[in-house]
């Protein structure tokens, strides 16, 4: 299949709102200044601004892996913390912690890591540390996804980040998850945090890239 990209929902109102207020700048740039330079300044940045406000809405097309036991990456980004952890919400006892730190550049769609039934969604409001900052996990605007199927539980945190304010998440409790499909969208930097059982085979490490629907973090045994 031909992969393609378009632009997430998320994104039409804040791109449109983007264009129209920039082309108003440069319309007034352009009555009150006679100054080729100062036009062509605005013009320039007006352009960088937008296209930058389009491609943080993309969304690509990915190829989700087949495999019942396999553990999808739910967002693009950079692995940032793989160690055994409590986990004090949900399940309250240890679990493989697994993280991907989402740049301001990456796709910022967040995907389902597995298929199963949507056993709890829960949003907390909270602080906006930085996304990497340990205490970000418990103390910042989050919101919490549990998915299980006959092989495991696994949960999900979308976490926001220092210029993240909005979490977006389409979990209903009780629905059917798909592997790959889209879980929610986190604007303007975040991370997101997995918690995986105990013994799970993970195939990636410490400040690898992933992406999205597509890289196999691990296999459920």
């Amino acid at each position: 299949m031909k992969k393609r990209i378009s632009i997430h929902r998320e994104g039409y109102k804040i791109i449109l709102v983007t264009g129209v207020s920039l082309f108003i700048i440069i319309m007034l740039v352009e009555a009150i200044s006679d100054s080729r330079i100062a036009h062509l300044t605005v013009l320039g940045l007006s352009a960088i601004i937008f296209l930058f406000t389009a491609s943080f809405f993309r969304l690509p097309s990915r190829m989700v892996p087949d495999g019942l036991h396999n553990i999808i990456a739910p967002a693009d980004g950079k692995v940032v913390v793989l160690e055994e952890v409590e986990e004090p919400e949900y399940f309250k006892d240890k679990r493989l912690q697994l993280s991907i730190f989402m740049s301001p550049t990456n796709v910022h769609v967040n995907r389902n890591p597995i298929s199963g039934i949507v056993k709890y969604v829960q949003y907390h409001a909270g602080k906006y540390l930085v996304a990497w900052h340990p205490k970000s996990s418990t103390q910042n605007e989050r919101n919490t996804v549990v998915i299980a199927n006959e092989n495991a539980e696994i949960l999900i945190r979308q976490i926001a980040g220092k210029f993240a304010k909005k979490i977006v998440c389409y979990s209903k409790v009780g629905a059917m998850a798909e592997q790959g499909h889209e879980l929610g969208f986190i604007k303007f930097g975040s991370r997101v945090d997995l918690y995986l059982p105990l013994g799970t085979q993970v195939n990636v490490k410490l400040n690898q890239k992933v992406r999205g629907g597509e890289t196999i973090l691990g296999n459920l045994l």
